[in-house]
């Protein structure tokens, strides 16, 4: 990897791009520590110390803002809003047949789904800050501070107004920077962003873990900590990169007096071929009973219940159905994203064929069989990953901000490994340029 970005920076073409990536980076960094007018910076301050380690219900839209959202800054909603209204335009693509059309006519299609994609960032910017402004509002943000109400002291319609324009304007910001480091940078933007938020909170929970130990003045758990995230980033690495091959033939051809085809290829299907996706639905999804509990302000037997079970991450019922629930979504969000039906007809259309199976439905389930037998260890693999910080909790009494989270390392190695993969390929892309000069 350093290889990489050492030959990169060699380069002129890349070291320019390396460089555009990383001033957007510097800028993204510094507009999560700009306040939004109408907030109390000094009780927003004294409010995150005594919430520090605990950040409950909000710890995973804080972590994608890179500790944005506890500070209330311009950019406190971060990517979030971009990243739900991806999942959700992707989702609605399956169901509705203008969106599959559109997606189905190549460029053009895809570009009108982006910009669907940006009006509806921007309207759940608007839900969203709404949101975050009202619970500031109430205290419900910094839960047992003692100056929680004094974090929004002007509660006049104007002020809010303006509150929520000032983080939706950010929002907007981000998804411009992040799409700007698509067309002039490296890698993919947005997740560049997500890479940078997740891992600009990792010194800070890393330093509180060695301080809140006892043996060795906080020494052998920070050791433990670094260990374990060692474990857990190759394993990851591991799975991330494995695939199953599926041999391909392509029958030769003969227009005029040239031959085309009888060339031999693969269809790889990846272990984890959903990715991070099934571990943000079901943790948003488990969020959703916690939070109508927490603005109902019930003390029903409902609510209690689902307090002591489902908003608390170390209870068994919550770890029982968290896990199920990546489970489930992972084969969901595998049978919408890759159709066997589709990649059959293709084939067929092109003379491809699988050896030994014959072209049209027997391929398409043959592949549908093989593509349900390796998600069912991709989506363990996922459940296991995104237990650990229970275990971490449980196992010697790390924080909610244990750094080494399931989501986080997922996110960070899976955009590492695709930014190395691109700036690889450029690499050789000129090598061979040069070459064949």
């Amino acid at each position: 990897m350093l290889t990489a970005f050492a030959r990169a920076f060699k380069t002129p073409d890349l070291r320019k791009k390396l460089l555009f990536t990383l001033g957007i980076i510097v800028l993204y960094r510094v507009g999560t520590h700009i306040p939004i007018p109408g907030v109390d910076y000094r009780s927003v301050q004294e409010c995150v110390d005594q919430a520090s380690g605990n950040q409950g219900l909000f710890g995973l839209v804080n972590m994608f803002s890179g500790g944005a959202l506890l500070q209330i800054t311009i950019f406190a909603l971060g990517i979030m809003p971009y990243i739900t209204a991806s999942i959700i335009l992707q989702l609605l693509t399956v169901v509705i047949p203008r969106l599959e059309a559109l997606k189905k006519e190549g460029q053009s299609g895809t570009a009108k789904i982006t910009q669907y994609t940006r009006y509806l960032t921007v309207a759940l910017a608007i839900l969203q800050g709404t949101g975050l402004v009202a619970t500031a509002r109430s205290g419900s943000l910094f839960q047992g501070c003692t100056v929680a109400q004094q974090v929004v002291p002007d509660t006049a319609i104007f002020p809010t107004i303006v509150m929520v324009i000032c983080m939706t304007a950010g929002t907007a910001l981000v998804m411009w920077l992040g799409e700007l480091i698509t067309d002039r940078g490296i890698g993919n933007g947005m997740s560049i962003l997500m890479f940078i938020s997740i891992a600009a909170t990792f010194p800070s929970a890393l330093w509180a873990i060695k301080q809140q130990g006892k043996l060795a003045d906080g020494w052998i758990e920070f050791g433990t900590v670094i260990a374990v995230g060692l474990v857990m980033v190759g394993l990851v690495v591991f799975v991330e990169q494995a695939q199953r091959r599926i041999p391909v033939q392509y029958a030769k051809r003969m227009i005029g007096r040239r031959s085309y085809g009888g060339t031999s290829t693969y269809i790889p299907l990846k272990v984890n071929q959903a990715g991070v996706i099934p571990v943000i639905f079901a943790s948003s999804l488990l969020y959703i009973p916690a939070l109508i509990v927490q603005f109902a302000n019930s003390q029903a037997g409902w609510a209690t219940w689902i307090t002591q079970n489902l908003a608390d991450t170390g209870a068994p019922a919550h770890i029982t159905v968290y896990f199920f629930l990546i489970i489930f979504f992972a084969f969901f969000y595998v049978a919408i994203s890759f159709n066997p039906e589709e990649v059959a007809d293709n084939m067929k259309k092109y003379g491809g064929f699988i050896p030994g199976i014959r072209a049209g439905r027997p391929t398409a389930e043959y592949l549908s069989y093989v593509l349900n037998r390796i998600t069912w260890p991709g989506s363990l693999y996922l459940g296991l990953i995104a237990l650990v910080p229970t275990m971490a909790l449980a196992g010697f009494g790390a924080n909610q901000n244990f750094p080494f989270g399931g989501t986080s390392i997922l996110i960070i190695v899976g955009v590492g490994l695709e930014t190395v993969k691109q700036i690889e390929s450029q690499l050789q892309q000129r090598n061979y340029e040069g070459f064949l000069r």
